[in-house]
């Protein structure tokens, strides 16, 4: 198996994305190969640091790399030798079979998209997944983290579906409960992407048990949740922002006199339990589902665990044939649905407008 590592993807590049390769090159052993992209210099200097002679390590030179501030849509013109394009590129030729980059996520989104990978065939919309760890160390699915701000109700059925192949395929789950991010349990709760999406994961042959909100999330009431990119990007952002606050004020209360100190030394296990359960680098990152080949998306602020555990997880996307399954599920769901779907017939007064507007020009 060859991994693609970014190693100029994160805000401290290379330091932390070689560093994580290296973590990762250690754990696999021999029979994988990582491929760090960027500016070799560099990344030679930080693997001299590693004592990573021996390692599987392969270094390909890009003279550029994308900024967090660059606009995603000129990327692949104004950088055409970008550490992202380049490894992109080597997954696209076959040369690599995953790529894992903590960069610019419209970047991310945009290069795979339209200028390398392209899209599964049936994939309206690719899908920025995320894996949140709930109640009993259950894994569950969210989909979409960002990649869709706004969202059209057969794009967020093709969020469930994609991310029940997911969840079935990576994670093992054999049949994965769906549902939908409300600000209501009930039926017909939710605004109209949200109704109109119901409609169509209710007469599909997913495993789907409606909506839930977030604390049902957080209780592991379902195994994949799908919402769209700007809901879910905040949900996501909200909880790492909740878990962080919840560990500076235990600290600060805990150090206020000696008493609060032998006890924070008592619950120290329990303390250290609890951060890796929502600590995000323990994930490591997104997968980008719906295009031809495994994208795993980190943090910016990645340190080394977090590359290492997304190396971990492309690994695992390819050893599972995750883009076969997702080929395969959807040119099912695709072959079963006869005639236009629910959210086409929704547009067809609009379309009907256009047809007139055009004829009477």
């Amino acid at each position: 198996m060859r991994i693609v590592v970014d190693a100029m993807g994160s805000d401290h590049h290379p330091v932390p994305d070689v560093a994580g390769a290296v973590m990762a090159a250690r754990e696999f052993g021999k029979q994988d190969r990582l491929i760090l992209v960027g500016d070799r210099a560099r990344i030679l200097h930080e693997l001299s640091k590693h004592n990573a002679t021996n390692l599987p390590i392969e270094v390909v030179h890009a003279s550029q790399h994308v900024e967090m501030s660059d606009n995603p849509t000129r990327t692949a013109r104004q950088k055409p030798d970008s550490s992202m394009l380049v490894g992109m590129k080597l997954v696209r030729d076959g040369q690599a079979d995953a790529i894992v980059t903590a960069g610019n996520t419209g970047a991310v989104l945009t290069l795979a998209t339209l200028h390398t990978l392209r899209r599964i065939r049936g994939v309206r919309r690719p899908v920025l997944a995320s894996l949140i760890r709930v109640e009993n160390n259950q894994l569950v699915v969210m989909a979409d983290l960002g990649a869709n701000p706004d969202a059209q109700p057969e794009w967020m059925f093709q969020f469930g579906v994609m991310g029940s192949l997911y969840a079935q395929h990576v994670l093992g789950q054999p049949r994965p409960r769906v549902a939908l991010l409300s600000n209501g349990e009930e039926e017909g709760k939710g605004n109209q992407v949200v109704r109109r999406s119901a409609a169509l994961f209710a007469n599909s042959t997913l495993n789907f048990i409606g909506n839930v909100e977030p604390k049902e999330v957080l209780q592991g009431a379902a195994d994949v949740v799908v919402t769209d990119g700007f809901v879910g990007n905040i949900m996501l952002k909200t909880l790492e922002a909740v878990g962080a606050a919840f560990f500076r004020v235990m600290r600060r209360e805990l150090l206020r006199n000696p008493l609060r100190i032998l006890g924070g030394l008592l619950i120290s296990p329990v303390l250290r339990k609890i951060h890796k359960q929502i600590d995000p680098f323990e994930i490591g990152g997104a997968p980008l589902l719906g295009v031809n080949g495994v994208v795993i998306v980190s943090h910016g602020r990645s340190n080394a665990k977090g590359i290492k555990n997304a190396i971990v997880q492309a690994r695992r996307a390819v050893e599972s044939n995750l883009i076969e399954a997702i080929r395969q599920g959807l040119a099912q769901y695709i072959n079963s649905h006869e005639g236009p779907s629910p959210a086409r017939k929704l547009h067809r007064p609009y379309l009907a407008r256009r047809r007139h507007k055009r004829v009477n020009a």
